[in-house]
């Protein structure tokens, strides 16, 4: 991380985070969606604080990307958030882990375990859905699922391994059902087709329909399911 004076507004510094990436044909700047960080990637022909310069001159641009950036919400004691399309509110109560009950969240223990045990709910909940969810589609295509495994990726939703192994980002239980259903039907396709070519395409298409609306809701909302929690 690198402080850079006035960058958003005088005598304010802004934390960036700069990386130098080989492969990087330009300077690229953006705004990372799940925590609001200015992000600063640089070739190596170029020095950082030619970098820096650039960022500085995109001053007005990064103070409408980060007036973008949703609100976040903690998984505190009367939040609310979608469960593959249900609203569900989070209530601190009674003993144990997480359990729903009536349209609510019920998370015991001390207040200050509630943020963890949500989290926890949720992956548990994730794994259990997206691992049926793969198999069933998978069998239709006549592969296998080796493996489930659920992660945090901020700039994915799930991937794919030759091999059968599959990765997902537990936050995809916080979007309706019908958008965990086109990521699920996306990577078993990879299963079959390791790109993104009309073959690949065309098996989507064949496993779950048209995934424009799907497609549509992730770049509308995809950044704020990185704000919970």
């Amino acid at each position: 991380m690198v402080s850079v004076p006035d960058l958003l507004a005088p005598g304010r510094a802004t934390e960036v985070r700069v990386t130098r990436n080989p492969r990087a044909k330009r300077i690229s700047l953006r705004v990372d969606p799940a925590d609001g960080a200015v992000a600063l990637t640089v070739p190596w022909h170029v020095s950082v604080e030619e970098g820096l310069r650039f960022a500085k001159r995109q001053g007005e641009w990064l103070r409408a990307r980060l007036a973008a950036v949703p609100e976040a919400i903690p998984f505190a004691d009367g939040a609310e958030f979608h469960l593959l399309g249900t609203r569900v509110r989070v209530r601190h109560g009674g003993k144990g882990p997480a359990k729903l009950v009536d349209g609510e969240l019920v998370v015991g223990g001390d207040r200050s375990f509630v943020p963890r045990r949500v989290r926890d709910f949720l992956k548990a909940e994730a794994r259990r859905v997206l691992t049926a969810k793969s198999r069933a589609v998978a069998a239709r295509l006549g592969k296998t699922v080796k493996s489930v495994r659920i992660a945090a990726p901020k700039s994915r939703w799930g991937s794919a391994a030759r091999d059968g192994r599959l990765s997902f980002s537990w936050r995809l239980v916080l979007a309706p059902d019908f958008v965990c259903d086109y990521v699920v039907a996306h990577e078993v396709a990879h299963l079959a087709h390791m790109d993104h070519g009309p073959r690949f395409w065309a098996t989507v298409a064949a496993l779950y329909g048209d995934p424009s609306a799907a497609k549509a809701w992730l770049a509308a909302n995809g950044a704020a399911l990185h704000r919970h929690g």
